[in-house]
């Protein structure tokens, strides 16, 4: 077995700004129970590259998921899992294809897109009144499951599906992080095919990350209900701002 899989070649300061970031973005998961990829991401990818980064999220996913679905599996709304699943495995396939084939620049153009358009949703969208027609299983599934690939961001295209059929919060939580960690699993399967996993350096920081996954999930939970919702919410969005900027900034400018 090759040994640079297990080494660490990168200098402390970028170890440092990893585990920060990773903190970050669990702490996120706490609070919210998804939200980890699409927070950690843009600034991921100002310390690697996009086809190491994800991958790398995808562990770390995992684990999370893992945790989050032993503690809830009871709540989980398994009949909205299944309407959803199928059409986010097509998904995922398909991003799969694009993470391998495509070009780097555009697609951190999209992702800064689609993190401003996500925002924009949240602050100025109304709140859904009405239930979600089972239908839309189908395009937010299958939308979902490419992000889920390129970027570890389909959560919150899933959520729309999901928060319009499930009403419960812990139901909800539950059922997110069931789905979190069934797709993990499956990207694990479709980025070890595309040889992502052979990446020196890959698995050790993933190894090396999980002391902040765990902090920040810790962490979450802890603060989940001693912190203003409104507020947590903002910050959020302030984090995503300046990274989806960065984003756009990187892919126009080169």
């Amino acid at each position: 077995m090759d040994a640079s899989l297990f080494a660490l070649p990168f200098p402390p300061a970028t170890l440092v700004a990893a585990a920060a970031i990773i903190l970050l973005a669990y702490t996120v998961f706490g609070l919210t129970g998804f939200g980890s990829s699409i927070t950690a991401a843009p600034f991921l990818l100002l310390l690697f590259p996009l086809r190491f980064a994800v991958p790398l999220m995808v562990i770390l996913d995992l684990v999370s998921g893992t945790l989050l679905a032993i503690r809830n599996y009871r709540r989980v709304a398994w009949r909205e899992l299944a309407r959803l699943l199928p059409y986010a495995a097509a998904g995922m396939v398909l991003g799969v294809t694009l993470l391998v084939h495509a070009p780097e620049r555009p697609l951190l153009l999209l992702l800064g897109v689609f993190i401003l358009a996500w925002l924009a949703k949240a602050v100025f969208g109304s709140p859904r009144t009405r239930d979600i027609a089972p239908s839309w299983a189908a395009p937010l599934g299958i939308a979902g499951g490419i992000f889920t690939s390129l970027y570890g961001t389909g959560g919150p295209i899933y959520t729309i599906f999901l928060a319009g059929r499930v009403h419960e919060k812990w139901v909800l939580r539950a059922t997110m992080g069931m789905l979190i960690l069934l797709t993990a699993l499956t990207r694990v399967g479709l980025f070890s095919a595309a040889g992502f996993y052979a990446q020196a350096g890959l698995l050790a920081l993933s190894a090396a990350l999980l002391p902040a996954v765990l902090a920040g999930l810790f962490l979450g939970s802890h603060l989940h209900h001693r912190l203003p919702a409104a507020r947590v919410v903002q910050a959020i969005q302030v984090v995503l701002l300046v990274g989806a900027l960065n984003l756009i900034r990187r892919s126009v400018s080169g």
